[in-house]
């Protein structure tokens, strides 16, 4: 039957560019509500603390789309059981989002959608033991490793906050050291350089939708006054300008490592600063909407500090991707580019300091350090 079609190792296969499935896409739509869902949350925060609590959940959201994604680009064939599975874990990351939500909170609920979740992954895995065996080391590392750790998640069920959350942060460590510890193993089994850069850039996608659904909500809730429309529309260069200074550096052959190399940092670091983006591009994105409610006035600290502190951590988590790219001909020029995305990202953080500064001449500020970056990576690439 082909609808029934066991794993095969996909990322050796010369089958040429490769891209996103339409499940993978539909997959996707469950991150979009989560990530919306946290949104929602961090517009209401208005002290340090939340934004730690939203950074904290961010995490272990990003950390279980990855392991999915993950698995799809070396073993996804499409198949019955595949989406099957891949049904479940949709059905568990909706839990995830409804627990979040205002109304129905819930840490209980939450740990037991990813519990669920990353007992799904464990599922897909050890289907992929079974069926490729020339990964099977690999694989077998992949069931301790993330095994242990939904154990742990599974325990956290039953153990009151705020012991929960310790065993929440303990058992994405174990998950997020599982793949360094077995990286010699990872490394023969090569991720796709076009499939993976496409995931990623997809994701990105979604979190700067966002920064429009922000602009929508913000411009939704005021008079429509010269100064909130001009806001509005300055918050769109921003969200542009973020989404250019991504793809003008999205180079698929980072994420392949040399088996031959014991230590390499470009791989792993290209895909761990897709956490810094995404946290950055989310926490922006409710900056600017607090600045369209601002506009006209002078924006209270916090609202500020949040603005400047998520566009600086998105710029900068771009330039470390940009450091990760390229090939040994152009190391030198992608570190140039990076530079000046790192000083970009230091006068972003630098115009937290002008207090007087009105919530429509700080997102203006801001869109022109932007503008001024992706220009001087097109002149120097040119």
């Amino acid at each position: 039957m082909r609808s029934l079609q066991p794993p095969r190792l996909r990322t050796l296969e010369a089958e040429g560019h490769r891209t996103a499935t339409w499940l993978e896409l539909f997959y996707d739509l469950a991150f979009v509500a989560t990530v919306a869902v946290l949104g929602v949350r961090l517009g209401g925060v208005h002290e340090a603390a939340g934004v730690w609590i939203y950074l904290g959940y961010l995490a272990l959201i990003w950390w279980l789309w990855a392991g999915h994604t993950f698995y799809a680009d070396r073993y996804d064939t499409d198949d019955l059981v595949y989406r099957i599975l891949a049904t479940v874990q949709l059905v568990a990351v909706a839990v995830l989002a409804t627990s979040l939500s205002s109304d129905s909170a819930s840490t209980t609920a939450f740990a037991v959608g990813y519990t669920l979740a990353r007992l799904v992954l464990l599922a897909m895995y050890v289907r992929a033991r079974i069926h490729v065996p020339q990964t099977r080391t690999l694989v077998t590392g992949y069931l301790i490793g993330h095994g242990i750790a939904a154990a742990i998640w599974a325990v956290s069920i039953f153990t009151p906050e705020p012991a929960r959350f310790a065993l929440w942060a303990i058992a994405l460590l174990i998950d997020l050291a599982t793949p360094y510890l077995i990286r010699r193993e990872q490394a023969k089994v090569p991720l796709d350089v076009s499939h993976l850069p496409e995931r990623f850039g997809l994701f990105t996608i979604l979190i700067l939708g966002e920064s429009i659904v922000a602009t929508v909500v913000g411009l939704s809730g005021v008079a429509w006054a010269s100064e909130s429309i001009y806001t509005g529309v300055m918050a769109l260069v921003v969200a542009t300008a973020m989404w250019w200074l991504y793809f003008d550096n999205v180079e698929g052959m980072v994420v392949r490592r040399d088996p031959n190399q014991s230590r390499n940092w470009r791989p792993t670091v290209w895909i761990y600063s897709h956490f810094g983006i995404a946290a950055g591009l989310g926490i922006t994105a409710i900056g600017l909407e607090h600045s369209i409610v601002e506009a006209g006035h002078v924006m209270p600290g916090f609202e500020r500090w949040l603005l400047v502190i998520g566009a600086s951590l998105a710029v900068t988590s771009l330039a470390m991707t940009h450091l990760a790219s390229g090939s040994q001909e152009t190391y030198r020029l992608h570190n140039v580019v990076a530079f000046t995305r790192i000083v970009a990202a230091l006068a972003i953080l630098a115009l937290g300091l002008f207090t007087a500064m009105t919530a429509q001449g700080l997102v203006t500020a801001i869109a022109a350090v932007l503008i001024a970056t992706a220009m001087t990576g097109v002149s120097v690439e040119g």
